[in-house]
């Protein structure tokens, strides 16, 4: 009797253990929720949305006054038969957050462009979150009825961070946040 007691607690031990570091970093895990590409007078926006929170570490990097990049990449290619993918458009786009101690107000950036101050940083970072239409393309760079494969992800950009806190995040799993690449095909429009 002791010993099946003794050996069903192990499993239930090994079996929190398990799922143990599942939970822990459940914080980095970046989801893609939607993307997709919309043709407009001006050209071809990505229309995007990620899920995610910060983990504690990184939540501490932006209080202690440390900014943070997070980078929205968009690659399309157009397979080919004869030769390797065409590589049509390469497009990323990068917002910067950072938390000014004095204000006690949060800041981003959208690619070095016009900043924007937030009182919380769940509000800066919904910026990240649920981007604006981005302009990807330009209305001829597509060529009409060509259907292409489009890959889309949001990463925390760690070159963007000094040296110093480049070599912590390449040691730091807690500095390793990423979506994977949502992919799906495309077929543009005659302009």
């Amino acid at each position: 009797m002791t010993r099946r007691l003794f050996h069903f607690l192990t499993c239930c031990l090994l079996g929190l253990l398990v799922h143990l570091p599942q939970s822990a970093r459940a914080g980095d895990v970046v989801e893609t929720v939607q993307a997709h590409l919309e043709a407009t007078e001006d050209g071809y926006k990505l229309l995007a949305s990620f899920s995610f929170q910060l983990n504690h570490g990184l939540e501490d990097a932006i209080m202690r006054g440390v900014p943070l990049s997070f980078t929205t990449e968009i690659e399309l290619t157009r397979p080919r038969w004869y030769w390797f993918d065409e590589n049509a458009l390469l497009a990323s786009r990068t917002v910067r957050i950072s938390y000014n101690v004095l204000t006690r107000r949060y800041h981003a950036a959208v690619s070095n462009s016009l900043q924007q101050s937030f009182a919380t940083l769940d509000d800066a970072l919904s910026l990240i979150r649920h981007p604006g239409r981005w302009l990807v393309a330009e209305k001829g760079a597509l060529k009409a009825g060509v259907t292409y494969q489009v890959a889309v992800r949001m990463r925390l950009d760690v070159t963007q961070l000094t040296k110093p806190f480049q070599v912590n995040a390449l040691n730091n799993s807690d500095w390793q946040m990423a979506s994977d690449w949502k992919r799906f095909s495309f077929t543009a429009e005659g302009q």
